[in-house]
């Protein structure tokens, strides 16, 4: 019993020691994220912005601006829109894969967090009052996007 004790005390440095990693799919791109690549997904690290450019306003219907975005393995996509400010937005958010940590969206700065059931289009509405951006991600902050607001 001593030896098997000791054997689990001595491996506890090297458990200490290892990240913690949220999905699968991070793990295996650990090394890639260390580069500011998060390829598993299609986009970059947590500290980048989505360097896309922005999809074009979109026509607004009754005064209503209406996005769509799908939650692919490579992320948000499209991954930047631009709204016009002082009209409300509607984001249609439909999440088309397993293979993602994005199963939820999270607007920190209007304090939406909405689940993203599998193929089952979610609404997020909010009206934008001055020009900007707005960032959305993941609930684990690993895959974001930004709404250009002008």
């Amino acid at each position: 019993m001593k030896k098997s004790l000791m054997g689990v005390l001595a491996a506890l440095p090297l458990f200490a020691a290892a990240p913690a990693v949220a999905c699968e799919e991070h793990a295996k791109q650990s090394e890639h994220a260390k580069h500011g690549e998060h390829s598993a997904h299609g986009g970059t690290a947590k500290a980048a912005a989505p360097t896309q450019k922005p999809t074009s306003a979109p026509a607004a219907k009754n005064g209503l601006q209406t996005v769509a975005l799908t939650v692919t393995s490579k992320g948000f996509e499209p991954a930047n829109v631009k709204v016009k400010a002082g009209q409300p937005v509607r984001l249609v958010v439909t999440r088309k894969t397993d293979k993602t940590c994005a199963t939820e969206i999270v607007v920190a700065d209007l304090g939406i967090n909405q689940p993203l059931p599998l193929d089952t289009p979610v609404t997020v509405e909010f009206t934008p009052s001055e020009s900007g951006t707005l960032r959305y991600a993941c609930a684990m902050d690993h895959i974001s996007g930004l709404v250009t607001i002008q």
